[in-house]
């Protein structure tokens, strides 16, 4: 995500990074839903060591999640004042009720402070993975009658007809929302894509839980007076659920959600912007298909050092999310702009980025070094 939001210059963006423009997946799009995806995995393991009161469970989850919001919007309003007055006729207070009036609310870690706050609430609920499944198809069913009942034309799942736009212009205006979709009002981390941005999450905690599970099971036939009839055999259940089969699983669990998601997408598009139900199962069969390989790689083979790096930056993502943030905006205060030096080329704009990644693993890689782990 920092590569991702940092070129040189956004007019020569390194080709392998572009998004899709509305309809469509390149790699850069699995990024953020492959993020949200790893939450939802953490989020399993972190709920099975609470304690079984579920309205503290709640206020915990809502709490967090809020959290999460209010740094997005902390990071949307820094450096929290108008660094150059918008009219240089006005008052100060006339600049700043100015800019305060046409700062984006909605933003990366706002979706993910509303997804984190919904899957982990419905989480809490279900608690069965077959009633979080049925879950997850009823919020994408839900939010695709949504789209649509109230689409316009062109089309339900066009820029200028989907209902979201105009849900995020009724909530919070359209001064407040982004503009980078040909200057109109879409926002895409709106409000109704986080119901999907939701079921990602969901995704991530299933496989967790499975993992949970498959380990629980494993630990439970070696246990001292295990009976011997535990789902069958000791040995069965060992079989079952060694990490080998669990990682096939996962790879075969991510192939199905792939093959659902090209079948949806004959009739409903694969949109990032939209985070469209195709989506969801698209980007998650891949995240399926990508935590089984770095498990085979990593659990099964052996081979952990070399993914050491990404260990410190996953130890802290937040942080990373945050600093990458706070660092490219401090730039106007120093004048500074990367296009002016890396602006000339595709290649440049990619240097400039992996100069501002090694920027923050360095920070990282510090307080990985420290044992120091920042958290809400």
């Amino acid at each position: 995500m920092c590569i991702v939001n940092n070129p040189g210059t956004w007019s020569h963006i390194f080709p392998p990074l572009r998004h899709a423009g509305w309809v469509g997946c390149t790699p850069t799009d699995l990024v953020y839903p492959f993020f949200i995806f790893c939450m939802g995995c953490a989020m399993a393991f972190s709920f099975s060591s609470r304690e079984g009161n579920d309205a503290k469970a709640y206020l915990k989850v809502l709490k967090r999640g809020a959290l999460i919001f209010l740094v997005g919007l902390a990071l949307n309003l820094y450096p929290f004042f108008p660094v150059s007055p918008h009219d240089e006729t006005w008052s100060f207070g006339q600049n700043y009720l100015y800019w305060l009036q046409h700062k984006r609310i909605f933003g990366v870690l706002q979706r993910i402070g509303i997804a984190y706050a919904l899957g982990g609430c419905l989480a809490v609920w279900l608690k069965k993975p077959g009633k979080i499944l049925g879950a997850v198809g009823v919020l994408c069913v839900l939010y695709t009658a949504i789209l649509l009942l109230f689409g316009r034309e062109p089309g339900a799942f066009t820029l200028e007809g989907n209902v979201s736009m105009r849900i995020d212009e009724w909530l919070v205006g359209g001064d407040h929302c982004y503009h980078g979709y040909s200057g109109t009002n879409f926002d895409p981390e709106g409000l109704l894509g986080s119901m999907t941005a939701a079921c990602t999450c969901l995704l991530g905690y299933l496989i967790g839980s499975m993992i949970i599970r498959s380990r629980d099971r494993m630990a439970a036939t070696w246990a001292e007076g295990t009976s011997t009839q535990v789902n069958g055999s000791p040995d069965l259940v060992r079989i079952q659920n060694s990490p080998d089969r669990v990682t096939v699983r996962i790879f075969v669990y991510g192939c199905l959600s792939l093959a659902l998601a090209m079948i949806l997408s004959i009739w409903i598009p694969i949109s990032k912007p939209l985070w469209s139900a195709s989506y969801v199962f698209y980007a998650g069969g891949w995240a399926m298909v990508a935590l089984a390989f770095l498990m085979y790689v990593v659990d099964l083979k052996g081979h952990a050092k070399p993914f050491e790096p990404f260990r410190a930056m996953g130890m802290n993502p937040l942080m990373a999310f945050v600093c990458s943030g706070v660092i490219a905006k401090s730039y106007q205060f120093f004048n500074f702009s990367p296009s002016r030096y890396f602006g000339a080329n595709e290649y440049t704009s990619l240097l400039y980025a992996l100069i501002f990644v090694t920027v923050i693993f360095s920070i990282l890689w510090v307080l990985y070094r420290k044992h120091i782990v920042i958290k809400l």
